[in-house]
């Protein structure tokens, strides 16, 4: 069953007559743990992956490390839901080291992300304090290189 999973992961648009073929399985099998899966959350998205700088739409994201008080019987669950209720918020993960949350967030300018940080984030009580740091470029996202490598061309060395 996780093969299917495994599938949708890396393609979305597979269907369950390819997805069937590939695990061995009824069709009808398969529809029926995707529809479970959807139903139950386990499947929380299809979703696609675009490379927007290809389209010269221009975002700025920033991951920002932040400090919080953990409330009594809530731990952090509470301080962070509210921040991941937050528009600009794109991911929010509970982390270990020095600081509680890692908060990924995007914007259409540093100013966004400037104001989101001093007029939204950094004044919640629970928030002790806040480090951001800017996304410069993208690499590989979702498991997907964006840019491939450009081949260096060089001449071969001769003695």
């Amino acid at each position: 069953m996780e093969q299917i999973f495994e599938i949708l992961e890396q393609n979305a648009r597979a269907t369950p007559e390819q997805i069937a073929t590939m695990v061995g399985m009824p069709v009808s099998e398969v529809e029926k743990i995707i529809k479970q899966a959807e139903e139950d959350k386990t499947i929380i998205k299809y979703k696609t992956t675009i490379d927007w700088a290809k389209l010269g739409k221009g975002e700025v994201w920033a991951l920002i490390e932040v400090k919080v008080t953990p409330q009594r019987d809530v731990g952090f669950d509470i301080i962070a839901e509210r921040i991941y209720q937050f528009p600009q918020v794109y991911s929010a993960y509970l982390v270990s080291g020095a600081y509680d949350l890692a908060v990924l967030v995007r914007a259409k300018n540093m100013q966004e992300i400037s104001s989101f940080v001093t007029e939204k984030l950094a004044p919640l009580e629970q928030v002790q304090s806040t480090v951001t740091h800017f996304l410069l470029k993208r690499y590989k996202e979702n498991g997907e290189i964006l840019q491939l490598p450009k081949e260096v061309g060089r001449l071969p060395i001769t003695p």
